[in-house]
């Protein structure tokens, strides 16, 4: 499979002696159990506990790299320095632009890499898939060929999939996937998902979608019966992802009752690497 690379991802680097206590109080990933050359999703979050940032980061060298999509990297840049005050870190936008995934016998040949070199995205580890992000340009692959991998296999990306300051980490998968600690201590917004955690409110959850045609545009609603369900999010053709409300996709379809993006009959399933199922009726969703 070729190497492709995404020209609209940014990056910044946080180093200094107190990167990792400050990273470690900030976002929501677990940074003291991040691995040499593994790359993991993490968001900074608001206050109420939704999504501000989202991103992907990794170690390199004695400092941290964060891949965010070019359109946030700097307003990231300008909320991380808001909470530095005196800690002794410095943040500074990488001068390498955009980013190269390769995965399949590309990501075999890459045995070995560290920091800066590429790490792998425990996101499709979770899936059983081996993929390497490395800063720069390192391939010609179309980038279609990346979007569909990630939507076959239930990956969102910000934008595409979820509105920034719309969607929990619960919403996107953060707590299957490596992204969401529940035991690392504080950090922005911890209190709102622990609460979700431990209550099971989570609700609106990340499925793949299918139809035998294709499928309308990104934003197209999902219905059961004219009532709402869910959003189209990425499509690539008759394949596609959305985040939806699992307990009333559930009892829909414990029912009979078709699911339709816009006119066309879809079908819903939860990525496997989650382990989660459709609650057949409210009181189940509850339980």
């Amino acid at each position: 499979m070729p190497a492709v690379f995404l020209k609209d991802r940014s990056l910044l680097f946080v180093s200094g002696a107190e990167a990792q206590s400050f990273l470690q109080n900030l976002i929501t990933t677990d940074i003291a159990a991040l691995g040499a050359d593994e790359a993991r999703p993490g968001a900074l979050l608001t206050p109420q506990g939704k999504i501000l940032f989202d991103f992907v980061i990794w170690r390199d060298g004695e400092g941290y790299m964060i891949e965010t999509d070019a359109g946030q990297r700097d307003g990231l840049l300008k909320r991380l320095t808001m909470y530095k005050l005196r800690a002794a870190v410095t943040l500074a936008p990488s001068t390498e632009e955009g980013v190269t995934v390769c995965w399949g016998e590309d990501a075999d040949g890459s045995q070995g890499v560290r920091g800066s070199q590429g790490a792998r995205d425990s996101r499709f580890a979770k899936a059983g898939i081996t993929l390497i992000r490395r800063p720069g340009k390192h391939g010609d692959g179309k980038e279609a060929l990346y979007d569909a991998l990630r939507i076959s296999h239930g990956i969102v990306t910000s934008g595409s999939d979820f509105a920034l300051q719309d969607a929990f980490p619960h919403d996107v998968l953060m707590d299957f996937n490596g992204g969401l600690s529940f035991r690392k201590g504080c950090y922005v917004g911890q209190e709102v998902v622990s609460r979700m955690q431990h209550r099971g409110t989570a609700r609106r959850r990340v499925v793949t979608v299918s139809a035998a045609t294709d499928l309308p545009g990104t934003g197209t609603e999902i219905t059961a019966a004219g009532k709402p369900v869910g959003t189209l999010g990425s499509v690539d053709g008759g394949n596609g992802l959305a985040i939806v409300r699992i307990d009333r996709a559930g009892a829909a379809m414990a029912a009979g009752t078709p699911l339709l993006a816009g006119n066309t009959p879809v079908s819903l399933v939860l990525p496997a690497w989650s382990g989660l199922v459709f609650p057949a009726s409210a009181d189940e969703a509850s339980a």
